[in-house]
């Protein structure tokens, strides 16, 4: 039964990230809903994965702050948004360690794409606004190729 619970979980958190690219690139924000329920949801997902209370969920919610404090300086001097930053510490609390890491690098690379592109067009419109990098896209991006890592083992329990 926890392995259809954590499948059921990680196409829930799929959906989710899906709706906030889009509605990120659409309004240029991400719902607080939709970041409280990638928190939320992370709950469930430990228990149906069987990661212990100790260290496993504490180490999940000692990367959640830890990157929520990081990314909370990048929103305090205007290089994030917000709703970018809630995402992306609901998301530390779903990835180990290694895979969080590699889900900061992939997102980074998908943002510079991003940015590159949005300069380029600002060139070609010759518009003076700076553009605002719709970076949920990167960040959705770059979970939804974690999820597919391993997809019914986030956490390898038997390693």
């Amino acid at each position: 039964m926890g392995e259809f619970a954590s499948v059921v979980l990680v196409i829930v958190l799929s959906l989710l990230l899906v709706s906030a690219g889009i509605e990120d690139a659409r309004k240029r924000e991400i719902a607080n809903w939709k970041n409280a329920a990638i928190a939320l949801l992370a709950i469930p997902f430990w228990i149906a994965s069987g990661l212990p209370l100790w260290p496993g969920i504490a180490v999940q919610l000692a990367l959640a702050l830890a990157v929520l404090a990081v990314f909370a300086a990048a929103f305090r001097f205007g290089m994030m948004g917000g709703g970018d930053v809630k995402m992306i510490a609901a998301l530390a609390l779903w990835f180990p360690f290694g895979q969080l890491v590699t889900m900061l690098i992939v997102m980074s690379l998908a943002g510079g794409a991003i940015t590159l592109l949005m300069l380029i067009d600002k060139w070609l419109r010759r518009a003076s606004v700076q553009p605002e990098v719709p970076y949920g896209i990167a960040i959705a991006i770059a979970a939804l190729l974690m999820l597919r890592e391993p997809i019914f083992y986030q956490f390898n329990l038997n390693a």
